[in-house]
Protein backbone atom coordinates (compact mmCIF):
# COMPACT_ATOMS: atom_id res chain seq x y z
CA UNK A 1 0.00 0.00 0.00
CA UNK A 2 1.35 3.34 -0.48
CA UNK A 3 1.76 5.87 2.05
CA UNK A 4 -1.29 8.30 1.66
CA UNK A 5 -3.27 8.77 4.57
CA UNK A 6 -6.28 6.53 4.68
CA UNK A 7 -9.73 8.24 5.51
CA UNK A 8 -12.81 6.72 6.55
CA UNK A 9 -15.98 8.55 5.02
CA UNK A 10 -19.16 7.70 6.34
CA UNK A 11 -22.86 8.83 4.72
CA UNK A 12 -25.73 7.16 4.67
CA UNK A 13 -26.45 7.99 0.89
CA UNK A 14 -24.53 6.46 -1.87
CA UNK A 15 -24.11 9.95 -4.43
CA UNK A 16 -22.60 11.61 -1.29
CA UNK A 17 -20.16 8.03 -0.95
CA UNK A 18 -19.12 8.33 -4.32
CA UNK A 19 -18.85 12.15 -4.87
CA UNK A 20 -16.42 11.53 -1.70
CA UNK A 21 -14.21 9.39 -3.24
CA UNK A 22 -14.39 10.90 -6.30
CA UNK A 23 -13.00 14.38 -5.62
CA UNK A 24 -10.17 12.58 -2.66
CA UNK A 25 -9.32 8.90 -3.62
CA UNK A 26 -6.30 11.14 -5.81
CA UNK A 27 -4.46 12.42 -2.25
CA UNK A 28 -6.08 9.90 0.50
CA UNK A 29 -7.03 6.12 0.74
CA UNK A 30 -10.72 6.44 0.99
CA UNK A 31 -12.86 3.85 2.91
CA UNK A 32 -16.69 4.02 2.37
CA UNK A 33 -19.33 3.26 5.14
CA UNK A 34 -23.05 3.20 4.56
CA UNK A 35 -23.93 3.76 8.62
CA UNK A 36 -22.44 4.43 11.54
CA UNK A 37 -22.22 0.51 12.77
CA UNK A 38 -20.13 -0.18 8.93
CA UNK A 39 -18.38 2.55 10.46
CA UNK A 40 -17.58 0.72 13.23
CA UNK A 41 -16.69 -2.87 11.76
CA UNK A 42 -14.07 -0.61 9.13
CA UNK A 43 -12.34 0.64 12.23
CA UNK A 44 -11.92 -2.46 13.82
CA UNK A 45 -10.47 -3.95 10.14
CA UNK A 46 -8.48 -0.83 9.25
CA UNK A 47 -6.28 -0.32 11.11
CA UNK A 48 -4.43 2.47 9.11
CA UNK A 49 -7.49 4.50 9.31
CA UNK A 50 -6.07 8.29 10.37
CA UNK A 51 -9.01 10.69 9.75
CA UNK A 52 -13.05 9.80 10.00
CA UNK A 53 -15.55 12.67 8.75
CA UNK A 54 -19.11 11.17 9.16
CA UNK A 55 -22.83 12.23 7.96
CA UNK A 56 -24.10 14.00 10.79
CA UNK A 57 -27.93 12.91 10.30
CA UNK A 58 -28.29 8.97 9.72
CA UNK A 59 -30.60 6.46 10.31
CA UNK A 60 -30.40 4.50 13.85
CA UNK A 61 -27.42 6.46 14.69
CA UNK A 62 -26.26 9.88 14.13
CA UNK A 63 -22.64 10.99 13.17
CA UNK A 64 -22.04 12.43 16.91
CA UNK A 65 -23.28 9.05 18.16
CA UNK A 66 -21.06 7.24 15.72
CA UNK A 67 -18.24 9.17 16.49
CA UNK A 68 -18.97 8.92 21.00
CA UNK A 69 -18.64 5.45 19.86
CA UNK A 70 -15.87 5.59 17.50
CA UNK A 71 -14.13 7.01 19.84
CA UNK A 72 -14.06 4.86 22.72
CA UNK A 73 -11.76 2.70 20.85
CA UNK A 74 -10.13 4.37 18.47
CA UNK A 75 -9.23 7.93 20.42
CA UNK A 76 -6.14 8.71 18.00
CA UNK A 77 -8.07 9.62 14.91
CA UNK A 78 -8.90 12.79 13.86
CA UNK A 79 -13.20 13.11 13.74
CA UNK A 80 -14.89 15.51 11.56
CA UNK A 81 -19.00 16.17 10.65
CA UNK A 82 -20.00 16.69 7.33
CA UNK A 83 -23.75 17.94 7.41
CA UNK A 84 -26.31 19.51 4.85
CA UNK A 85 -27.83 21.08 8.07
CA UNK A 86 -27.50 23.63 10.17
CA UNK A 87 -25.37 23.87 12.95
CA UNK A 88 -27.06 22.65 16.42
CA UNK A 89 -26.35 22.22 19.70
CA UNK A 90 -25.27 18.46 19.50
CA UNK A 91 -22.47 20.04 17.25
CA UNK A 92 -21.65 23.06 19.04
CA UNK A 93 -20.97 20.66 22.16
CA UNK A 94 -18.77 18.08 20.49
CA UNK A 95 -16.40 20.80 19.28
CA UNK A 96 -16.32 22.74 22.78
CA UNK A 97 -15.56 19.20 24.29
CA UNK A 98 -13.04 18.38 21.41
CA UNK A 99 -15.17 15.28 20.16
CA UNK A 100 -14.57 16.51 16.75
CA UNK A 101 -11.96 18.87 15.13
CA UNK A 102 -14.24 20.88 13.03
CA UNK A 103 -17.58 20.15 10.93
CA UNK A 104 -18.21 21.19 7.17
CA UNK A 105 -21.04 21.78 5.26
CA UNK A 106 -22.57 20.72 2.04
CA UNK A 107 -21.59 20.71 -0.59
CA UNK A 108 -18.51 20.48 0.61
CA UNK A 109 -15.62 22.47 -0.02
CA UNK A 110 -12.65 20.39 -1.03
CA UNK A 111 -9.56 22.62 -0.05
CA UNK A 112 -11.65 23.17 3.13
CA UNK A 113 -11.75 19.30 3.89
CA UNK A 114 -8.20 19.11 2.76
CA UNK A 115 -6.80 22.33 4.97
CA UNK A 116 -8.53 20.68 8.40
CA UNK A 117 -7.30 17.26 7.16
CA UNK A 118 -3.67 18.61 7.03
CA UNK A 119 -3.78 20.47 10.47
CA UNK A 120 -5.61 17.34 12.14
CA UNK A 121 -2.47 15.37 10.96
CA UNK A 122 0.21 17.86 12.21
CA UNK A 123 -2.09 18.17 15.94
CA UNK A 124 -1.81 14.53 16.08
CA UNK A 125 1.84 14.14 14.83
CA UNK A 126 1.12 11.94 11.78
CA UNK A 127 2.88 13.99 9.68
CA UNK A 128 6.07 12.90 9.55
CA UNK A 129 4.81 9.21 7.49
Amino acid sequence: MDDKLTILYVDDEKINLMLFEINFQKKFNVILAESGDEGLQLLNKHNDISIVISDMRMPKMNGIEFINEARKEFSNIAYFILTAFDYNDEIDHALKNNIIHKFFTKPFKIHEIEAAVNNAIKDLGLDNR
